[in-house]
């Protein structure tokens, strides 16, 4: 059997789940033309992982970072050149295309590049200097579209391409992240249909039930591809497949669609990713791995309202026993780590791992740190508070027994430390790696909570900032500069390599990395509280004939220390082996 008709086999496999009661041959034919792959087969290596630990992402909009009379693209490629090579090999842009709504996530052109950002050749341009990581935005696009003006008029493509609802249906079981009406009425040519709207009335839900709207998407796969797409996020992916008898949320045809695209992506691409965005409890997220057949990788979604509620708590139990239950990422797999994102710090995602108490005593606690507080329907009379809307940095503002401790820059940092050490690829907000606090007259402008965390910084009051040495601005991208630096060095930090829980107490977080080869061990220790924390060095069992060195200050332990002593929110990363600034392998 020849490669190509062994991949036919494989994509007419996929589409056999799919769309179960069809014959899928010109289906299968017709998704390898648009993906060229009746042209060229990558040969993929099962469990390959496509990453090191050099590897660490910045997340931003195109527009984050402007300059008068230059398009915003072309200013962010300086910006990234200037001050993040060799700090950071991954870009994460959000939607660049034209779009209505909700910051770029209701897309009205997927194969065009707002005007106002700039143009494709911007695109290519930064993918030539960063791996590119683009949005996939799959379960809804713009009421203001093209597909959707063909749907209210009736005519292809678009006509077929959206979700119909029946309002006398009871629908109160289907899974919601927001609070408006699920169906919107629409006026069309043959009369009033009611449109299915899982996030707002202007995202309207694609029927990925209709082949034709699976097939509009592997050309534009193909097309972003082509323009130097490396790292394909599909956006909202878990509310892809609708079944009224279900809550139509993680249907098992929505694994089978990621399943496919992952063929096809990595057949074309072999270093191509696929990272599912799947806001859901821990559980339901983890499953997006499949057996290392789905994503490659996966938002640890969970990281974010733990470690926020660790650090402003000072108690580590929680963040503790998630570690300890997650399973390590299969080769070929890994987990995306982050703290902050241009959407807020949701908590569905905390769910059965903080209790009901706490997250609304967090919620409470962001709203005193200045920030704003989106809810959810869970049935008709029920609302529960959904997502945290706050920079990042105000969020460690204060903690829950004191408003203003001067601890704020350093609950900042431990963050990002204990993000940076943990298994996985490591992603950071372009407004983390400045401290950028909440914009609330971004957030008034629009009318929309999320709007708190998406500040544009002009370029040259963000260089003044940064080259400001008294600001929290210029010490924080520092201090973050300096982690990244550190950590790309250790073979240790590898997104695969071993870890560990460790028991030192509730006020520290701790737990320890080793590389494959086992040449290299860190122990990863975190005071997490406002007091000074004393470590007996016997209970970390370190071995005494090694030499021992924390990576964070290049100094190493003598040979008759006993304790280790932690500032408020200090970190240690000790080391057998001083790999700091030293280019690493990319063994494990």
């Amino acid at each position: 059997m020849s490669a190509f008709e062994d991949l036919a086999e494989r994509v007419k496999a996929h589409l056999n789940v799919i769309y179960s009661t069809e014959d899928n041959s010109d289906l299968t034919h017709e998704i390898l033309r648009n993906m060229r792959l009746d042209e060229f087969i990558a040969t993929p290596e099962p469990h390959h992982n496509p990453w090191t630990q050099q590897d660490a992402i910045v997340i931003t909009y195109s527009d984050s970072i402007k300059t008068e009379g230059e398009a915003p693209l072309k200013t962010l490629r300086q910006f990234l050149r200037a001050n993040l090579t060799g700090f950071v090999n991954g870009v994460h842009i959000l939607p660049f295309f034209p779009w209505s709504s909700d910051d770029g996530f209701a897309v009205i052109d997927y194969l065009q590049v707002n005007e106002g950002h700039g143009t494709w050749n911007d695109i290519s341009a930064i993918a030539g200097d960063f791996n590119l990581m683009t949005d996939l935005v799959i379960n809804h696009c713009s009421s203001r579209s093209r597909w959707f003006d063909n749907f209210k008029k009736g005519i292809e493509p678009g006509a077929s391409y959206f979700v119909e609802g029946d309002p006398s249906h009871d629908l109160s079981h289907i899974t919601r992240p927001r609070t408006s009406p699920l169906l919107r009425p629409t006026e069309t040519a043959t009369g009033e249909k009611n449109v299915w709207c899982t996030f707002s009335h202007d995202q309207v839900d694609l029927n990925f039930a209709n082949p034709l709207v699976l097939l509009e998407f592997v050309k534009i796969i193909r097309f972003y591809l082509d323009r130097g797409a490396k790292i394909f996020r599909l956006d909202a992916v878990a509310f892809l497949w609708k079944d009224i008898s279900t809550s139509c949320i993680n249907l098992p045809e929505t694994h089978e669609v990621i399943r496919l695209i992952r063929t096809l992506v990595e057949h074309c691409n072999t270093e191509a990713i696929i990272i599912t965005e799947t806001n859901i409890p821990n559980r339901e997220n983890i499953s997006y791995f499949g057996n290392a057949n789905e994503a490659h990788m996966v938002y640890n979604f969970s990281l974010p309202p733990l470690l926020l509620h660790t650090l402003v708590s000072g108690d580590a139990k929680a963040l503790k026993g998630w570690l300890m239950s997650m399973p390590p990422a299969q080769a070929g797999t890994a987990y995306l780590n982050f703290i902050a994102s241009h959407d807020g710090i949701g908590l569905r995602p905390a769910e059965g791992l903080l209790s009901s108490e706490e997250t609304h005593s967090l919620a409470e606690l962001m709203e005193r740190n200045g920030g704003k507080i989106s809810w959810r329907s869970v049935d008709a009379n029920t609302m529960k508070p959904y997502e945290l809307n706050i920079a990042l940095w105000d969020a460690f503002k204060s903690t829950f027994t004191h408003a203003d401790d001067g601890h704020q820059l350093a609950r900042f940092i431990s963050a990002h430390t204990i993000m940076l050490a943990i298994e996985g690829v490591p992603a950071i907000y372009v407004h983390s790696l400045f401290g950028t606090s909440n914009d609330y007259q971004r957030a008034e402008n629009t009318g929309h909570n999320r709007a708190i965390n998406r500040h544009q910084w002009d370029l040259s009051a963000l260089q003044d900032a940064l080259e400001d040495s008294d600001s929290h601005h210029a010490q924080v991208f520092a201090e973050l500069k300096n982690l990244l630096t550190i950590r790309k060095g250790q073979p240790a930090f590898h997104p695969n390599a071993t870890q560990f829980t460790l028991h030192l107490g509730d006020h520290i977080f701790a737990f320890w990395r080793q590389c494959a080869n086992r040449q290299q061990s860190i122990f990863c220790i975190n005071n997490i509280s406002d007091q000074a924390q004393s470590i007996s060095l016997s209970d970390i069992n370190l071995i005494e004939l090694d030499a021992w060195w924390d990576l964070l200050t290049s100094t190493q332990l003598t040979r008759d220390q006993k304790t280790l002593e932690l500032s408020p929110y200090q970190s240690v990363w000790l080391s057998n082996q001083n790999y700091h600034q030293i280019a690493p392998s990319g063994e494990t």
